[in-house]
């Protein structure tokens, strides 16, 4: 077996952000020569998650609605005792998940039709970063 690690790095210029990745994961899946077995792909950090959705602005802002009105950004989080503001970002992506696993057959990403892999921002404006693992033959 066979294993490859590639990171992303986002610095996202709003607090929320959607970001497809399909692309990069695809670039990295191909680096890595494999052609059977799975992707990981999981953001590192605890305001931030990975999830697999279409990759359509309609979907995406139900996503983002969905997310603020069960976790929304302000009221006082016991975890903002602690001086943060981001308690809502910390649920969001319980909410969302922070990985993702794809399966890699014939040397592709077995999605399905309209699936896509996004990164999702919930406390941007600095630095942070997602892992691809991929592992296989």
């Amino acid at each position: 077996m066979k294993f490859h690690t590639e990171y992303l790095w986002f610095n996202t210029s709003t607090r929320r952000e959607y970001v497809r990745i399909t692309d990069h994961v695809k670039s990295a899946l191909k680096n890595s020569g494999i052609s059977e077995g799975m992707v990981l792909v999981s953001a590192m950090h605890i305001s931030a998650g990975v999830y697999v959705n279409d990759n359509e602005s309609g979907i995406i802002q139900d996503i983002d609605n969905m997310l603020e009105s069960i976790a929304p950004f302000g009221p006082d989080y016991n975890h903002h005792r602690t001086g943060e503001d981001n308690g809502d970002a910390h649920l969001k992506s319980i909410l969302v998940h922070h990985q993702v696993v794809v399966p890699v057959t014939e040397g592709k990403l077995d999605l399905g039709p309209w699936q896509q892999i996004f990164y999702a921002e919930f406390d941007g404006k600095r630095r942070k970063r997602v892992v691809i693992k991929i592992m296989g033959e």
